[in-house]
């Protein structure tokens, strides 16, 4: 098992390896384990794939959580793996620091994560915990360490990020009014403006059903 078959595994499935890490005894991962692996929307093409699946087609609720459940589910058991999710709780797992310790997801200056090529629009949709030790590939720099600009600190509409807090509720009486749509339609306009994100293909429906399901 090597970490280039994992990723070639992972794209038939429409994810890919966001990051991974061994993790130590006080990392909230079950002994026995000696790699985790973090997974996200592979991207082009996750969308179109998604919405083809039943869990979307069926009507009822939460269909990427079923989705993802069903897939790396079936995967962990393949590989006789345990499949972690950040939804199902509390308790809720770690994946904020566990994204951390990948060494390419950072916290970007509105401490929102950033990923290495995702940008500000990474997401994760589960983790895999391997009983094996695999290599890691090396990790690329922190994008924002030479993004001198920083937009992502000025275009929030409504200041709801300011480096040290989120304002969840300015943020989503924002996405209740008419100035708040364009955000509601092509996704969070603090996330879209970030150079990474901007070379990361997500589709405007993908962002439009996360900003809903965010607004609730």
């Amino acid at each position: 098992m090597t970490y280039d078959a994992l990723q070639a595994a992972a794209l038939t499935r429409s994810l890919t390896i966001l990051g991974g890490f061994h993790p130590a005894a006080d990392d909230g991962v079950p002994p026995g384990f000696q790699t985790l692996l973090l997974l996200g929307p592979h991207e082009p093409g996750f969308w179109a794939s998604f919405t083809q699946s039943p869990e979307w087609q069926d009507g009822a609720p939460d269909p990427m959580d079923r989705w993802s459940t069903r897939v790396i589910d079936a995967w962990a058991a393949d590989l006789d793996a345990l499949a972690l999710y950040p939804f199902g709780g509390p308790p809720f797992k770690p994946f904020f620091s566990w994204a951390l310790k990948t060494g390419r997801v950072h916290a970007s200056p509105i401490m929102l994560l950033v990923h290495d090529s995702a940008g500000l629009f990474v997401s994760f949709r589960g983790a895999l915990a391997l009983r094996d030790r695999i290599d890691l590939p090396p990790n690329p720099a922190n994008p924002c360490l030479g993004c001198i600009d920083q937009p992502c600190t000025t275009t929030c509409p409504v200041d709801a990020l300011d480096g040290k807090n989120y304002d969840v509720v300015a943020c989503k009486t924002f996405l209740e009014q008419a100035g708040g749509q364009d955000c509601m339609a092509y996704g969070c306009a603090a996330r879209r403006v970030c150079p990474v994100s901007q070379q990361y293909p997500r589709t405007s429906a993908q962002s439009a059903y996360h900003m809903t399901t965010f607004k609730g």
